[in-house]
């Protein structure tokens, strides 16, 4: 036991500076921060990579409005969804173009049906889309959820191997038991660190998700009432 102590004593840190103290850390403490660590780097990846993402949807998106409520030409409305392929709106336009064309050369004379069947690919489109806003955010939801639990096992880790140490000496002071306890409480500190960017990412995207969402219902609504009235009669 004695042998332990001092294998534990000749791995603590000599100061309570922070990287002396991640570099000594146990074997377990050490792979709770690695993987905190990656879990924060790829979020910080998918906070950055959305943002553009998002960034660029819904400019394109304005750029796609403007376009349809001010052309008079839907075959020149749907070369402009041609060029704005990040747009939800756009892929929600060509699908429902598609579909309208489709049915123009073979009129079936059944106008609700017809409806029906653009609308349905309105809505197969729009699922579409939102798979793919949504793609990657769960991981935000993951890490925020689960970073600071990480950490804190980390933590109860070093803590208990702390106390462990504290029994075999049979005496405690301040100086042999706060490095243990410093290096235990930066695992918590590191959930910390990785969670609350991914919280603060999931919650900016989830606003930009349902914005987006409700655009498309709308768009939905407006273009079926369009073809209701002009291309359907």
């Amino acid at each position: 036991m004695k042998l332990i102590f001092l294998g534990l004593a000749a791995a603590a840190p000599s100061s309570l500076d922070v990287w002396d103290l991640v570099s000594h850390a146990s074997g377990v403490v050490m792979g709770v921060m690695a993987v905190l660590a990656i879990m924060s780097v790829i979020g910080w990846y998918v906070i950055g990579y959305k943002y553009f993402y998002f960034a660029r949807a819904i400019r394109q998106s304005e750029d796609f409005e403007e376009a349809f409520w001010r052309g008079r030409d839907i075959q020149a409305i749907a070369n402009k969804a041609q060029q704005l392929r990040h747009s939800p709106l756009s892929a929600m336009f060509l699908a429902g173009y598609s579909e309208l064309g489709k049915l123009q050369q073979s009129p079936s004379g059944d106008r609700e049906g017809d409806l029906e069947t653009i609308e349905r690919s309105l809505m197969k489109t729009q699922l579409k889309e939102l798979v793919r806003l949504e793609s990657m955010v769960p991981f935000l939801a993951t890490t925020g959820s689960a970073g600071p639990f990480i950490g804190l096992f980390g933590t109860v880790w070093g803590i208990m191997n702390s106390f462990r140490a504290i029994g075999a000496m049979k005496t405690a002071s301040v100086a042999n038991v706060a490095p243990g306890i410093a290096e235990a409480l930066i695992a918590t500190a590191i959930g910390l660190v990785a969670a609350i960017p991914a919280v603060m990412g999931y919650n900016y995207f989830q606003r930009k998700i349902r914005v987006l969402s409700n655009e498309m219902e709308t768009f939905s609504k407006d273009f079926l009432n369009i073809v209701r009235r002009h291309f359907l009669k």
